[in-house]
């Protein structure tokens, strides 16, 4: 089969770091060639030297068989390279037609021919199959139309090779089925496809070649009707992986977390409610998991519930204390454990060592000060105890933190959160950017919180990792509770479309 694009020893470094190390890679016309490979393993960098985005320090690219050097994107996209971003590079006030062709606009006498842009929209998606409407506004589009538009922006500008990063990070599992049957119909008519992701039922569903990455070199290679999710994993981390926890059945206790009528307003004020009347219960011993394509107010449901930021209305309730408003001091008093989101900006203090990081919650007490002054016995103990306890890699406790991988930055903020008695315990995206083993610890610890009588609030946007753990699923879409479903008695596609505002009924039909 043709090659159509070849990168042969590819070799970059940052400050020292390599994260590509001679690496090695082709692409075939009319194929979906997936890049498997955990955040860090070198997949993004390589992604950027394929578009002309980053020069390597060595290696040979090849377009069609001939030598190439791609100075910039604008070299890419005469070579027939188009990219799609995880984050879309779309105008939100622009149409469709106004996006697609922005750059490329076809005039007429001397001005831009806005109806000759939508008839060519609209010939070029009816070609391809990527039905979009070219005079819609964009900020009016759901998430799977937008990346439609993103792809159909590539075609325009006559891509033969398309490069999608993450392309379902932000899909329900509907609009990832889309987006694959679009992919075949692409290579049906002879478009290739680099496909990269982190996600190993879809390269299992959807690609014809699997190359996997660690560490910032190939590591091993796969045809999926050859292979399966736990031999993808293996390659992923180097070892064998347990893919699902082993849990037992929840044994529910009293009410811990009762949030009635919840309501949350968008950062400065803007935009109205994104939080929109929210209510729900969580007892001691259970795992409820909030999911939801993310941007439909989770985050904000879970800044009110961990102090960071105060609901415009409504009652939050711990234990029959009502805590509305409480400060996330006041709240880690009462028992409150939180895994943020984002690790880097509201887990942990980045320039302070692993030991220091791990007493955050808890520097002012004993056994760790006495009088108001630091003890360092204590706190390096206690850091020499967590590190082995939840297998922290780190060259040592008295490290940055900023050193440590984002699987074992993440292990840190879960082993402080967890070191101390715990009633609720609140894990936003617990996983994102986490390497496959990092994900089968982290899961177990979240099941052990349970066991012990905590009550766990799951948020996350990886449909697999709420089916996995939770005892009951709330579905939020458009800053509001949709519905809610004890775990074992939902289907990945009634969730789906759930998240994507089905109504209930319809969804359980």
């Amino acid at each position: 089969m043709t090659l159509v694009l070849e990168a042969r020893g590819i070799t970059k470094r940052f400050s020292g770091v390599v994260a590509n190390d001679r690496v090695d890679l082709d692409l075939r016309k009319g194929e979906i060639h997936a890049l498997l490979g955990e955040n860090g393993a070198g997949k993004s960098t390589l992604m950027n030297v394929l578009y002309g985005l980053t020069r390597p320090d060595e290696g040979e690219l090849r377009r069609g068989g001939r030598p190439v050097a791609l100075r910039s994107p604008s070299d890419a996209i005469a070579l027939g390279i188009g990219m799609v971003h995880q984050h879309f590079m779309l105008i939100p006030v622009f149409t469709v037609a106004e996006n697609i062709v922005l750059g490329a606009e076809p005039v007429r006498r001397g001005l831009f021919d806005r109806r000759r842009a939508s008839a060519e929209v609209r010939a070029l998606s009816a070609r391809y199959g990527l039905e979009v409407d070219p005079d819609a506004r964009v900020e009016d589009l759901p998430v799977g139309v937008q990346q439609r538009v993103e792809i159909i922006k590539a075609l325009y500008r006559e891509a033969e090779i398309l490069i999608l990063d993450e392309p379902t990070a932000v899909l329900t599992p509907q609009e990832a089925e889309e987006l694959f049957r679009v992919l075949r119909g692409l290579t049906a008519r002879g478009v290739s496809v680099l496909f990269i992701t982190h996600k190993l039922k879809e390269v299992l569903a959807v690609a014809d070649r699997v190359t996997v990455m660690r560490a910032g070199r190939v590591v091993g290679a796969a045809v999926p009707a050859e292979t399966d999710e736990r031999g993808l994993a293996a390659m992923m981390v180097g070892r064998e992986v347990a893919l699902q926890v082993d849990r037992g059945p929840a044994k529910p206790g009293d009410v811990v977390l009762d949030v009635q009528r919840l309501c949350v307003a968008g950062r400065r004020g803007a935009g109205g409610d994104v939080v929109r009347e929210v209510s729900f219960s969580v007892r001691a011993g259970e795992i409820l998991g909030v999911a939801g394509v993310q941007g439909n107010g989770q985050t904000e449901l879970v800044e009110a519930l961990t102090g960071l930021s105060p609901p415009r209305s409504g009652r939050v309730l711990l234990r029959g204390h009502d805590v509305t408003g409480a400060l996330p001091r006041a709240l880690l008093s009462r028992g409150v454990a939180h895994v943020p989101e984002d690790r880097q900006r509201h887990g942990l203090v980045l320039s302070y060592s692993v030991a220091d990081n791990l007493v955050l919650c808890t520097y002012h007490r004993a056994p760790f000060a006495a009088r108001g002054v630091l003890r360092d016995e204590a706190r390096d103990e206690n850091a020499r105890r967590l590190i082995e306890r939840f297998d922290i890699r780190a060259p040592g406790a008295g490290a940055p933190v900023s050193a440590l991988s984002g699987g074992n930055q993440q292990k840190v903020i879960l082993a402080r959160e967890l070191s101390r008695p715990v009633t609720l315990l609140v894990a936003s995206q617990p996983t994102r950017g986490v390497d496959v083993g990092s994900i089968e610890h982290i899961h177990r610890e979240i099941v052990a919180a349970r066991d012990a009588g905590a009550a766990v609030v799951l948020v996350s946007a990886e449909l697999d990792e709420i089916l996995a753990l939770s005892d009951r699923i709330a579905v939020m879409s458009r800053g509001g509770i949709v519905a809610t479903r004890e775990a074992g008695e939902v289907s990945r596609t009634e969730l789906g479309l759930l998240m994507a505002g089905a109504h209930p009924g319809a969804a359980a039909s």
